[in-house]
């Protein structure tokens, strides 16, 4: 069953590509598992990752880590993974001084457009590293998931500029990979949505679709994977 995804999810570190965007986009149905395989994925494979998770915690992620192999604690404390816990940073930065640097700045602010904090907060974190320091494989951003920022009132356009300039820099400059979820709303009258999904399959080396079926939910699933690259 889905040979061709099978065999996608089961490319082990050496085979994997790098310099890539990988798009992640669910309808109708919950592809957060994606995220999860893919975090687990590049964190076994001795990958520098910065993860922006901007809809669940970070023990949320740790737990489900932890069942698939890797320990996101152990990650974080030993330099490999640099999490943005969007949760909690929401509310941290209506508390900290207006002039120090925070990556979601654009809460606070009246124009909501601005994600230049947030881009230099990923290019910080997956910066070259020092001579002294731990020397991981290629750098990679995970991002869970770029929807949010639209909810948030960040336009279609400032949100498909952030991802191009993560692409700049992670994937051409530092030969990395870039992941990102984003929700497919189904609402032909959201052309905000239309504008970020169209945008961002145009920057995409591949895309991986996650659809609820319209029959609802069945115990055996078949057919034909709908992915593109």
């Amino acid at each position: 069953m889905f040979p061709e995804l099978n065999n996608l999810l089961n490319t082990t570190p050496d085979q994997a590509e790098q310099g890539k965007l990988t798009l992640l986009c669910d309808a109708k149905t919950d592809g957060s598992f994606l995220v999860h395989h893919f975090l687990s994925f590049y964190l076994k494979a001795n990958c520098k990752v910065c993860f922006v998770a901007l809809i669940q915690s970070f023990s949320h992620y740790n737990i489900v880590g932890q069942k698939l192999g890797v320990s996101l604690t152990t990650a974080r404390e030993r330099g490999q993974l640099v999490f943005l816990e969007g949760l909690k940073s929401a509310v941290d930065v209506f508390f900290r001084p207006q002039e120090d640097p925070h990556p979601l700045q654009f809460l606070r602010e009246a124009n909501s457009g601005n994600l230049q904090p947030l881009y230099e907060f990923v290019q910080e974190a997956l910066k070259p590293m020092d001579s002294g320091e731990a020397a991981w494989r290629c750098p990679v951003l995970l991002v869970d998931d770029l929807s949010v920022l639209l909810s948030l009132g960040v336009g279609a356009v400032a949100v498909l500029d952030f991802v191009h300039y993560c692409r700049a820099t992670v994937c051409r400059e530092r030969k990395g990979n870039v992941v990102a979820l984003v929700h497919d709303s189904g609402d032909a009258e959201d052309e905000e949505n239309d504008i970020l999904l169209n945008g961002l399959g145009h920057q995409s080396h591949l895309i991986l679709r996650a659809e609820g079926l319209a029959t609802g939910f069945c115990k055996d699933v078949h057919g034909q994977p709908k992915g593109s690259s």
